[in-house]
């Protein structure tokens, strides 16, 4: 048959595993932890890295660069000097790149988007 070959092509496709991509980032005041597409969690200490580096040991091979807002908005620094240092979230922008050089950017805090009724 003339088609089969089309087939076994296209069914070889479907088996190929793809690498897990960066779903999300979360930061706190010393870790950051990077959620794959995957469910896998990789934890890097980014201020003793001084705000930059590489996920040891995860994924295909992904790295970070954390940029902090230095001055956020007033309303947060009152809030934030009343609970306590490391109560809140570094306000920064995460940016994760993967092995093929694309880079992954969240927001931190994470952006939330409004309920609908």
């Amino acid at each position: 048959m003339r088609w089969m070959p089309g087939v076994l092509l296209l069914g070889g496709c479907v088996a190929l595993p793809l690498a897990p991509a960066p779903q999300e980032a979360r930061l706190s005041d010393r870790e950051l932890v990077l959620v794959l597409s995957d469910g896998t969690a990789c934890r890097a200490d980014w201020a003793a890295a001084g705000g930059a580096g590489r996920f040891e040991d995860c994924g295909p091979g992904f790295s970070y660069a954390v940029e902090v807002m230095e001055n956020p908005n007033p309303l947060r620094q009152v809030v934030q000097a009343l609970a306590g240092e490391g109560a809140l979230a570094p306000m920064a922008r995460v940016v994760i790149t993967d092995a093929a050089g694309r880079a992954h950017v969240f927001a931190s805090p994470p952006r939330r988007e409004p309920e609908r009724d």
